[in-house]
């Protein structure tokens, strides 16, 4: 555990004065006897009415997507919690903005300053295992989890059981994540008919770019992009059929970027031959606003997660009333010969951990935060709204959305997913056919119902193609000493391959994966390769 230590010894170089102190209030409290260690955990809730005796400070990490006009952390919403929550249990409830485009860097610059809510999270375990690596997360009692939050403990309890371990200690916790998905990639269908082919023609990434071709050569646009960086999944689909499940263990990772393999040759290849021939954006590493040059029509396909309220279609219809869009088919950026391979979701959704620097008092806190949001009347207002202002039941009690509400309770981005996803990943009402039809009203912009039909259709379609990476039991300590140079010498490295002269690209190629090897790769994978020889992993069929 060298390398943890190292860490360890790198934060405090950053926070000496802070973590002194810590250490200061640490050494005081082991020195005192069981009367005064006891006191520190006297303030606890109430068997009756479930009340701190004494106000507890509860912080709790949200996304911050930057949606315009919305206070993460202070709105009608989070007002309620505390009114309805935090009231009630005298727990003073805080909202701490996390960007979601930087994460990582807001997570670790809190935990560096003694700021860090009082939860830690992420949507991919090796980036959750980095945090426990770095020793920001403390050890889970589920008796006590099960205690303060039995709603929620039954809810996630074999999940929990499943995948909490680490290095023999339960860490983590999650959020559930019934089967539905609202990532939608969108293409102008009006420019796909202008030059002569139909969206049904999309059947491969050769037919994909026969058709930028003609986009190009009739002056309407190109394909839209985007630098790659963060979050490695770009290769799927150029993989072999079926998985080799030791392959996929020590290639497939989110954090950092599968480099070297034949799969991302033959996806920097395609890239590279889309730049040189202008069927892409020829700024798309430089751009931030991808959604801007789709709604300016300087490009014709655009991806993100489609809700009730997204603007993007009325955006686009106000510069071009003309256009018409459609859901891009699933094998459209498939090589020949090959499947519509994708990544599919851990059977969880958020992966958390509680703050090493976290009291008894703000664990419970979180426990009972939990337990309240698991309940159904609870959870079902912080995604609908007022019945009768943001939404209607219809005649099976589902939720419609009204999309002209402008007050106090509308529902930010994505239906206020950012604050009940530490419970769930999507809302669940019974069954998979009545959730079908309620996500359907959920995430429907009005007037476009058939781009989420036809999204849940090219699902099902190539389901049996989408699987989970593996997942270590075990912290890959390279992995957390190299990440950050490897993701900034991988953005540079692609570039360099995809932007240089085509006539070239077999060298550079060659020198940039061996570049990569030696800054940190190598011993990735060869850490990787010894934790799957000890059977330190799992995957899912």
């Amino acid at each position: 555990m060298v390398k943890r230590k190292f860490f360890l010894i790198v934060i405090a170089i950053f926070t000496i004065g802070s973590l002194l102190a810590a250490c200061s209030n640490n050494a005081a409290n082991n020195n005192e006897d069981d009367s005064s260690t006891s006191k520190e955990t006297e303030n606890i809730p109430n068997e009756g009415d479930m009340k701190f005796p004494e106000t507890v400070s509860l912080d709790i990490p949200v996304y911050d997507r930057a949606f315009e006009g919305w206070n993460v952390a202070d709105n009608y919403y989070t007002r309620w919690i505390q009114e309805e929550f935090g009231k009630q249990h005298n727990i003073d409830v805080n909202f701490v903005p996390i960007s979601r485009s930087n994460e990582v860097t807001d997570f670790q610059q809190l935990l560096a300053s003694g700021n860090a809510p009082d939860i830690i999270y992420h949507y991919d375990m090796p980036q959750a295992l980095s945090y426990y690596g770095s020793g920001v997360l403390q050890p889970l009692d589920l008796d006590e989890i099960a205690e303060y939050a039995p709603t929620y403990w039954e809810n996630l309890k074999e999940t929990i059981d499943q995948y909490s371990v680490v290095d023999g200690e339960n860490i983590f916790f999650f959020a559930e994540r019934p089967d539905f998905s609202n990532y939608v990639s969108i293409i102008r269908k009006d420019w796909v008919e202008k030059v002569g082919m139909k969206v049904e023609d999309l059947t491969s990434l050769e037919k994909f770019n026969e058709m930028a071709h003609k986009w190009k050569e009739a002056g309407l646009g190109t394909l839209g992009g985007a630098l790659t960086a963060n979050i490695y999944n770009y290769n799927y689909a150029f993989r072999d059929w079926p998985i080799d499940p030791e392959y996929r263990a020590l290639y497939s990772d989110l954090m950092v970027a599968d480099f070297t393999t034949e799969d991302t040759e033959r996806w920097l290849r395609n890239l590279s031959y889309q730049y040189h021939n202008g069927l892409i954006d020829q700024e798309f590493y430089l751009r931030e606003d991808i959604k801007g040059e789709f709604v300016a029509g300087r490009t014709g396909t655009y991806g993100e997660y489609i809700s009730s309220n997204t603007d993007l279609f009325e955006a686009v219809l106000k510069n071009n009333p003309e256009a018409e869009f459609a859901v891009i088919p699933p094998y459209a950026g498939v090589p020949e010969g090959r499947k519509p391979q994708g990544r599919a979701n851990f059977p969880f959704g958020l992966i958390m951990g509680i703050n090493e620097a976290a009291t008894d008092e703000e664990r419970i806190a979180v426990w009972m935060y939990l337990e309240w949001l698991s309940q159904p009347d609870n959870l079902f207002k912080l995604q609908n709204g007022i019945e009768g202002e943001t939404y209607t039941l219809d005649s099976e009690g589902l939720p419609i959305r009204n999309s002209e509400y402008s007050g106090e309770a509308k529902l930010s981005m994505n239906n206020n997913k950012d604050y009940w996803a530490v419970v769930t990943e999507a809302p669940y009402f019974g069954s998979e056919e009545k959730t079908r039809k309620a996500m359907e009203n959920f995430w429907s912009p009005p007037g476009f119902e058939y781009i989420v039909n036809d999204m849940f259709k090219n699902q099902e379609e190539i389901r049996e193609y989408l699987t989970p990476d593996a997942l270590f039991t075990t912290v890959i300590e390279s992995q957390n000493e190299y990440q950050a140079d490897l993701n900034a010498l991988f953005q540079e490295l692609y570039l360099k391959v995809v932007l240089g002269p085509e006539e070239k690209f077999d060298e550079e190629y060659e020198k940039a994966k061996q570049h990569y090897l030696d800054a940190g790769y190598q011993e990735i994978l060869d850490e990787k390769q010894a934790a799957i020889d000890a059977g330190q992993y799992n995957y899912f069929e």
